[in-house]
């Protein structure tokens, strides 16, 4: 069995005129990080491994959950193949992912997880808003094998009353 929890960075910021890789969150994306992570931490699903996209702003969401979750540093890794947008290419990185991890998160960008968790998740959502988190499972041994599974949790964070 081995189950994905994707996550996307949280509400970023347009005002510094920085390049894409180093926009920052907004006070909002801190906040929702905080109120998701705290959340889904309650479930007691803990990660075999972290990834992050290299780019700020879900970097810092993935420290976040982090800390929140309290999950140790040793557990993460930067990826640069979650800098992307597109479904086929996250789809080709889930499917490099090592077999010895049965539990990942990744933290990365749409619009590549909504068309991901409606690809492989049994419930279809529109649009995996900001700091959005979808847990789905899958009944294989290989992540080269990824195929359609079950949507375990979908959190939002405006439905959160943290």
């Amino acid at each position: 069995m081995k189950h994905l929890i994707m996550v996307r960075h949280g509400k970023s910021s347009w005002d510094l005129g920085v390049e894409d890789r180093d926009r920052p969150l907004k006070e909002r994306g801190v906040k929702d990080a905080h109120k998701v992570s705290r959340h889904f931490g309650a479930f007691s699903v803990k990660p075999d491994v972290v990834y992050s996209s290299p780019a700020i702003r879900a970097l810092h969401t993935c420290v976040i959950f982090l800390r929140v979750m309290k999950i140790p540093y040793q557990k993460f890794s930067l990826a640069d193949g979650l800098y992307v947008f597109s479904g086929n290419e996250l789809l080709d990185f889930l499917r490099d992912l090592p077999d010895s991890q049965d539990k990942i998160m990744v933290f990365g960008h749409n619009h590549a997880f909504t068309e991901i968790v409606n690809e492989l998740g049994d419930v279809h959502i529109d649009n995996v808003p900001t700091t959005g988190l979808v847990h789905l499972s899958f009944n294989i041994r290989q992540w080269k094998d990824l195929k359609r599974g079950k949507t375990e949790r979908v959190v939002i964070p405006k439905e959160l009353s943290i």
